[in-house]
């Protein structure tokens, strides 16, 4: 079965497969790759075949929409956790790389050699640093070269600044310079670097807020304004009769609103999750220069702004039907 799951991601476009190479090979998975992709890409097919043919019937909406909806949601889900998990692991790393740094200062200083020194700074509450730590000293210990095992560690966490950090090693160690000062230098600058970026996180904090709040919960309370004055214009206007000589005398011909408040409803909940993807990707480039960075705004702004909407709609019917007949 691995196999076939392994041929079923070569069926996946490039386009497609070589970002989700790159993000597994930057994630915890430990999976090959390719059978990982295959076996998402089945599990995705079946489920849009199951939830087409139970669901599709029960809902009134045909076999093949149903299909392409649920199968290109669960690929977008399972794409977005890729790209939660790469950025918290290299979240993670960049807030323990300064110990692990100042730590192998420390341990150069005391006299240990290089390899010595970054097997010592393997610690607990590194977390994901402390894994690939161990992993490199493995890597160095059946013969592999230092400055290329933490080339390699590098390559496996989505950070500019652990790539920084190891050329810095690796540059230290070609040079033959003091590598400790190096390290506790880089290390400080590593703490700089992150207290300019709490300063710089609590100056847009409003304007995260305000972005926020606009696209998950005051747009689903005018949607689900406009959305009942729809529902009163279309009333009032089957009310209205007008004699056919007046309406061939006026410039513009009145004609029955044909707009559906189900059609309404519908394009309002499919605008609000286009709105909520826009807002969560500029909160990502607010936040961190990133749109993917904004992502984990995306599910909490659908999740708030759906159900205010319907929410939103049914006070407002409660609350004004009494003053329109419907």
């Amino acid at each position: 079965m691995a196999n076939i799951y392994r041929k079923i991601s070569f069926l996946v476009p490039s386009f497609i497969r070589k970002p989700l190479l790159r993000f597994i090979g930057y994630s915890n998975i430990t999976k090959d790759p390719h059978k990982f992709i295959g076996f998402i890409s089945t599990m995705s097919l079946l489920l849009g075949l199951l939830t087409g043919f139970f669901l599709g019937p029960f809902i009134g909406i045909p076999f093949w929409v149903v299909f392409a909806i649920t199968f290109v949601l669960t690929n977008m889900v399972i794409y977005l956790r890729l790209i939660l998990l790469v950025d918290r692991k290299a979240r993670l790393v960049e807030e323990s790389l300064p110990d692990a740094l100042q730590l192998m200062s420390s341990n150069l200083r005391a006299g240990a050699t290089i390899e010595r020194a970054l097997l010592l700074s393997s610690r607990d509450e590194f977390g994901p640093l402390k894994v690939e730590i161990d992993r490199v000293g493995k890597e160095v210990a059946v013969g592999k070269s230092v400055g290329k095992a933490l080339l390699d560690m590098a390559a496996r966490v989505n950070s500019r600044r652990l790539l920084r950090a190891v050329e810095l090693i690796n540059s230290g160690l070609d040079s033959g310079g003091s590598l400790a000062t190096l390290l506790e230098s880089t290390s400080s600058n590593l703490r700089q670097q992150f207290l300019v970026d709490k300063k710089i996180k609590a100056s847009i904090s409003m304007y995260i807020i305000f972005i926020f709040s606009a696209a998950a919960l005051i747009s689903p309370v005018l949607f689900g304004l406009s959305s009942f004055l729809i529902e009163v214009l279309r009333s009032s206007f089957s009310q209205v009769e007008i004699p056919t000589e007046a309406v061939s005398s006026l410039p513009i011909k009145a004609t029955q609103v044909s707009l559906s408040i189900d059609f309404v409803i519908w394009f309002i909940v499919v605008f609000m999750i286009l709105n909520a993807l826009m807002a969560s990707m500029i909160l990502g480039l607010i936040g961190k220069g990133r749109k993917r960075d904004g992502v984990k705004y995306f599910i909490p702004m659908i999740l708030l702004a759906i159900p205010i909407f319907f929410l939103a709609r049914w006070a407002i019917q409660n609350v004004l039907s009494g003053l329109f007949a419907f």
